[in-house]
């Protein structure tokens, strides 16, 4: 097999647009149609299938992507090592990150890392969404839930919490909240339900399955937003609502939740200095800041 035909191949399962696979690769998608017909071809199956929704893997293209991601892996990891990138903090680290954690605590404390280390180029991917280590789309990921694919060199980053917030001047005007049945009477503000990524966001159901939020969102700086905007009541991460003095705790002796984010990267990519760097950096951070991640700064 031609390693430029499984590069094309690689993208285009992962994009499953002919064109987007051409963006990507800096090529015309007449090229990326043809090199797929050779390796169809070569190969004598089918990968794709075509559809209106675009290239979908058959189930022999899935066997094949298992064997095509180690290679691709593989040549990544050999031409980082032949050209001395592997054992120095230069080049790129991508991180995936869930949305509030990226924005709200990865990135105001990375900057006296980037200082130290000029040559090093963080970029930073806080999305609501879990980011595919195995298709490369970074390089390290702190998920929410722990990942389960076994290729992944996984460890336990940190515990945080979680609290009810408003604003004094909501709760001024709103009904006097005692306990967590009162919390039907008030403006609540949530996830969309059928578009959280995780089932771990589905708090405030779980807590009032009657009641029905005023504002959701799928963002939880959304949240924060609307929150501290004095719409309503929102259970938000304490490391997010130290952000804004505004946002009082309420209930705190009757609902505190604590969750964990764990960190995530492939090994090949772990190893290498940069990444391994940036690893131990995000380990400090949360380490030094575990007051304020647990609600009690």
């Amino acid at each position: 097999m031609d390693w430029d035909d499984i590069r094309i191949f690689l993208e285009l399962a992962r994009t499953e647009k002919l064109s987007e696979a051409a963006k990507r690769l800096r090529i015309n998608a007449s090229t990326v149609s043809r090199r797929l017909h050779r390796l169809e071809t070569q190969l004598e199956v089918q990968l794709f299938e075509r559809s209106p929704e675009g290239h979908l893997l058959t189930s022999q293209g899935q066997l094949l992507l298992a064997t095509a991601r180690q290679m691709e892996q593989q040549a990544l990891t050999a031409s980082e090592i032949l050209q001395g990138l592997g054992e120095e903090r230069i080049g790129s680290v991508r991180i995936g990150s869930t949305e509030g954690f990226g924005s709200f605590f990865i990135a105001p404390r990375l900057s006296e890392f980037c200082r130290q280390n000029p040559r090093l180029v963080v970029e930073l991917l806080p999305m609501p969404r879990f980011v595919k280590l195995t298709r490369h789309e970074a390089d390290m990921a702190v998920t929410i839930e722990r990942p389960r694919h076994t290729s992944l060199v996984v460890t336990k980053l940190c515990d945080y919490r979680l609290k009810l917030y408003a604003t004094d001047a909501y709760l001024k005007e709103a009904p006097q909240v005692n306990q967590i049945e009162d919390l039907n009477q008030h403006r609540l503000i949530g996830y969309i339900d059928d578009l959280m990524f995780t089932d771990q966001l589905n708090y405030m159901d779980r807590l009032l399955p009657e009641a029905q939020p005023a504002f959701r969102s799928t963002s939880v700086i959304s949240q924060f937003s609307m929150a501290r905007a004095g719409l309503g009541v929102a259970i938000l991460p304490c490391f997010m609502a130290k952000e804004a003095p505004e946002l009082k705790p309420i209930l705190e002796d009757q609902l505190t939740l604590t969750r964990s984010f764990w960190l995530a990267a492939q090994p090949e990519r772990k190893r290498l200095a940069r990444v391994e760097a940036v690893w131990l950096e995000l380990r400090r951070l949360v380490e030094e800041q575990e007051a304020l991640l647990m609600g009690e700064s």
